[in-house]
């Protein structure tokens, strides 16, 4: 366990980073994982704020994750709770105060609220020790809510958290509150710029584009470890690759309707001009002043190149749109890339987009059968897609799975 002062080191040290995380999904891992570090936690869970009610966001869990075979996550569920005293969370979150609770299953009759031991029987586990801090901005603005799980001591053994911590704690949960104020800022911006993409195209709605970034965040993410970037290389891309992989079609908002809600398929001439939307999504991040302009660029310009050299735009020059000249065939188109000359998130794109594509119900098709979907993907593999992409999608189907859950499609 960690001693005062390194608790206190700590926590600026999380001031820190946590203000250069611009992914909220990303920025709700830190938290957690940095708050059960600096009160030995082996559980915990975070609660978004959404009008009436919580949004269960995110988890983590050291002893279920200890059951897993390496390399798996820990999937969960997410679910809404009402903000009122019924539960912990609801309860915390409605009256704007910490509640820690020594036993939950001891709880005062008095209490308004009620320990709901259903988790605990479906995993199999027992929860006992319960910290629940707001999360508050400095205006004061419950965002959500932060709950550790299970303290421990020095033996392992689980203790009630120390009621000495909750003032760090307090300063904990307004650096993460501001933060996850500036990622929802980025995050609303972004969904906004694929609003203004969906009334033009259908196909581009917000769930599929939280999809698609899902995927490719763990595509990356394995792909990453296996080639033993650090963690801190990791960290870094995977942050940006998320909002890059929303982005990836945006400039499709820059071809005719004529083209883009054509029902048939495409003449020779119309696709060259559908072509263009990936160029065109290139120049739009052109000017980079970040690592998020770098990657949406790459990500817009690449991901419907195949591994086989058999995509588009290929070596072109992104200002004009032409091929490059020493990159171009005897007819004087340009010669597509293929294998590592497709940058990385090209490459992870490519693969989240189809699956996506083709798992979901469109306008203009139904959804394929899961058989059918991995039978393609698999067809696919040393083609369309990096071989190597492939066998680590198909590694985390079921993580592929509970994404599509939690970024359903509306009805």
């Amino acid at each position: 366990m960690l001693n005062r002062q390194q608790k206190l080191n700590r926590l600026v040290e999380f001031g820190v980073t946590i203000s250069q995380v611009a992914d909220l999904d990303f920025l709700f891992e830190k938290i957690l994982t940095e708050a059960r570090v600096l009160l030995n936690a082996d559980a915990g869970s975070i609660y978004l704020k959404d009008g009436p009610e919580l949004i269960f966001s995110y988890t983590q869990n050291d002893t279920l994750q200890e059951r897993l075979p390496a390399g798996k996550k820990l999937i969960y569920t997410s679910f809404r709770l009402p903000i009122n005293n019924n539960s912990i969370a609801g309860f915390v979150a409605n009256n704007g105060s910490t509640v820690n609770i020594p036993d939950v299953y001891k709880l005062s009759g008095n209490l308004p609220f009620t320990h709901d031991s259903h988790f605990d029987e479906l995993a199999g586990y027992h929860t006992q020790s319960v910290l629940t801090i707001p999360m508050k901005t400095s205006q004061d603005e419950i965002l959500g809510v932060l709950q550790l799980i299970n303290s421990k001591n020095d033996d392992g053994k689980v203790v009630p958290f120390n009621s000495e911590d909750e003032p760090l704690v307090k300063h904990f949960a307004l650096y993460a509150a501001n933060a996850m104020e500036r990622a929802q800022l980025t995050r609303t911006t972004i969904m906004r710029m694929i609003g203004m993409a969906e009334l033009r195209d259908p196909k581009e709605t917000g769930p599929h584009v939280n999809r698609v970034a899902a995927y490719a965040v763990e595509l990356f993410e394995n792909y990453a470890k296996k080639h033993n970037y650090s963690q801190k290389q990791i960290d870094r891309q995977r942050d940006v690759l998320r909002l890059a992989a929303m982005l990836h079609d945006v400039c499709k908002v820059a071809i005719s309707d004529t083209i883009l809600k054509k029902p048939a398929r495409f003449t020779a001439e119309e696709f060259e001009i559908m072509k263009q939307h990936t160029v065109m999504g290139a120049r739009l991040f052109g000017d980079s002043k970040s690592d998020f302009d770098v990657f949406s660029a790459q990500v817009a310009l690449n991901h419907h190149e195949h591994w086989d050299g058999t995509g588009y735009p290929g070596h072109v020059d992104v200002q004009t749109g032409k091929p490059l000249p020493d990159r171009k065939t005897a007819d004087g188109k340009a010669i597509p890339k293929r294998e590592d000359e497709i940058p990385l998130f090209g490459r992870i794109v490519a693969i989240a987009d189809v699956y996506d594509a083709l798992s979901c119900k469109r306008v203009y098709k139904d959804a394929w059968s899961e058989e059918d979907v991995f039978n393609k993907i698999s067809e696919d593999r040393g083609t369309h897609f990096d071989p190597e992409l492939v066998d680590i999608f198909f590694s985390l189907t079921d993580v592929f799975k509970a994404i599509a859950q939690k970024y359903p499609d509306p009805q």
